[in-house]
């Protein structure tokens, strides 16, 4: 998931490493007595926030000697909705066999674009609303600012949860000027890109810096938090606070890692001690015998981890 923009290397604005280091932002409350709400609606970031020609945003303090559990998110998220499943199949029709076979074990969904070619989206979307689940729209908009405006604009107007989106500065501009109550989420590099792929694109430049560039300019123009992997995630909390909210794809189980298209993969505790708010996991579940009982084990490895 979670693709960066096509920014030729001159173009990018690598943060500094010490830069001035500012309070962290602890709003949150306790991590052990989240309460179950929203997941973003706490946590949005007005559009008037960050001034589109400044990156002078506060970071955050860390410590070396931190504990383990430092970089612990600690958004009032119920645990159950930190867990984001995948609906990358080919039909609606089977995206609703697998919402019926997981029943509760999965609140929220990510809705992407193999499901957007298929029939019924939206209605496919309204029907997950009405079950009380929630929408992770990860369409990646990318596209001349306008263009992208507007479709974010239609697209919030259907109530969900959040949505991706990356490129240039006036893309991101252009999303959070429309994107109301919906939470934007920029890319940054996709989980599916290594080094070797980086230079074959032209960015002769490390992979976390590559990231925590894209994350520092999102945050500075409004977004209300990115994509990226759990190897980048711990970066992005230290220097970039709290208030960033972090959606990790490529979570892969520590005992079983096929070979596939994902090449930058973490497990789901390793992506939660990094700093992640949430975890997107697809084929592990997909693909278990027991899909329900997948799901069930993943959450409860999530509530162990923030009942620390």
């Amino acid at each position: 998931m979670a693709a960066g923009s096509g920014a030729s290397p001159n173009q990018l604005e690598l943060g500094t490493r010490n830069s001035e280091l500012g309070t962290r932002n602890a709003e949150g409350g306790n991590r052990k007595g989240a309460a179950d709400v929203s997941p973003f609606s706490a946590f949005r970031v007005p559009s008037s926030a960050f001034p589109s020609s400044s990156l002078d945003f506060r970071l955050s303090t860390f410590d070396s000697s931190s504990p383990m559990d430092a970089l612990l998110s600690s958004k009032p998220i119920s645990s159950r909705d930190r867990l984001i499943f995948a609906l990358d199949v080919a039909t609606t029709a089977d995206a609703r066999a697998l919402v019926d076979e997981l029943g509760d074990a999965i609140t929220f969904y990510k809705l992407g674009l193999e499901l957007f070619m298929a029939d019924g989206y939206f209605a496919f979307a309204e029907e997950l609303q009405r079950r009380g689940k929630k929408i992770f729209a990860d369409l990646k908009f990318f596209d001349v600012p306008a263009t992208v405006a507007s479709a974010v604009a239609n697209l919030a107007k259907r109530r969900i949860d959040c949505c991706t989106v990356h490129g240039s500065q006036a893309i991101l501009e252009a999303a959070v000027r429309t994107k109301g109550a919906m939470a934007l989420l920029a890319v940054t590099v996709l989980t599916s890109l290594d080094r070797g792929d980086l230079d074959d694109l032209g960015f002769q430049c490390d992979v976390e810096d590559l990231v925590y560039s894209r994350a520092r300019r999102a945050l500075a123009l409004g977004c209300d938090g990115v994509i990226s992997s759990g190897l980048e995630a711990a970066r992005l909390r230290r220097d970039l606070g709290e208030k960033l909210l972090i959606v990790t794809p490529g979570i892969r189980p520590v005992e079983n890692r096929p070979i596939d298209d994902q090449k930058r993969t973490v497990t789901i505790t390793d992506a939660f001690l990094n700093g992640a708010d949430h975890v997107v996991v697809g084929r592990p579940i997909r693909q278990a015998t027991d899909r329900r009982a997948k799901a069930e084990e993943f959450q409860s490895e999530i509530a162990a981890i923030f009942s620390r």
